[in-house]
């Protein structure tokens, strides 16, 4: 696994520049990851005019898709699965595939690539044709996380997703505690207003605004509109969204596992903890 970054860092997918300029019917505007110093996952935005189509790799990594607005299609493997607003699409490492706009509009989707993936299970394939390539949020159970806080899970292990979980959190205007996670994350807001608290600085984020939260560190996403804020945030290793504790290493939500160790944090102000399974 890449080394780990103890940098929070919040970007305006709107400012990003994409890859290649914007001429192109079919853009990609890289938010997070190397360009913001964050190597354990790389998130991407892309947009495809209507009529136009992508045509990607996963290369090494674990790829997941959600789609922002629009409506498309994803071929794989010789089979194409429909693409909906609020649908999520998995990709293995070394899948070709190409999404495609169907529709009268632009097409948005969120790409976030897992880089150095975990090994498949023993006697599993990834390509097997069971897996679950493309599901529909809508169609997922809501889980319970902290401070009435909820989420959707769209892909994780139990699905084929290997490294990490990919899911929908909602959060309430209550305001939770600070804590952090033991996994690193990217998130995209997708609907509220709120400030991201962290490292003792507060950044205003908004639809479209892209965050990058490295394993331990403390934070708290505050949702400082009328509704509720949605977001749609991938992480690694996989566990529960709800897996969360606060500054001092106690949980935060039952579905958290007990810290076995709680050490000084370290030179750069990250707790370094075990997780006892």
């Amino acid at each position: 696994m890449p080394p780990l970054t103890v940098t929070v860092n919040a970007v305006d997918s709107a400012t990003v520049s994409p890859v290649g300029g914007d001429a192109s019917g079919a853009r990609e505007r890289p938010t997070l990851g190397p360009a913001t110093n964050f190597q354990a996952l790389h998130q991407a935005v892309l947009e495809l005019d209507p009529g136009e189509s992508l045509t990607r790799s996963a290369d090494e990594h674990e790829e997941v898709l959600f789609v922002l607005d629009g409506e498309g299609s994803l071929e794989l493997g010789g089979d194409e699965h429909q693409l909906e607003r609020e649908s999520g699409a998995y990709l293995a490492p070394g899948e070709q595939y190409a999404v495609s706009n169907t529709g009268d509009r632009p097409l948005k989707l969120i790409s976030v690539r897992i880089p150095d993936p975990a090994d498949p299970e023993p006697d599993t394939d990834p390509t097997r044709p069971d897996r679950a390539v493309v599901r529909r949020l809508a169609d997922q159970q809501s889980e319970s996380a902290t401070t009435d806080r909820e989420f959707r899970i769209v892909a994780d292990p139990e699905t084929g997703l290997r490294s990490a979980t990919h899911f929908v959190g909602y959060i309430p205007t209550a305001r939770a505690p600070e804590h952090f996670h033991t996994y690193n994350e990217v998130i995209y807001v997708l609907d509220g207003e709120g400030v991201l608290h962290a490292e003792g600085t507060d950044r205003r984020v908004g639809p479209g605004s892209c965050i990058q939260l490295p394993a331990r560190a403390v934070h708290c996403l505050e949702n400082t509109g009328d509704n509720v804020m949605r977001v749609v945030a991938v992480f690694r290793p996989a566990g529960s969204p709800a897996a969360a504790y606060y500054p001092d290493g106690t949980p935060a939500h039952p579905a958290a596992p007990t810290l076995s160790t709680q050490s000084e944090p370290d030179s750069e102000g990250s707790p370094e903890e075990e997780v006892e399974q």
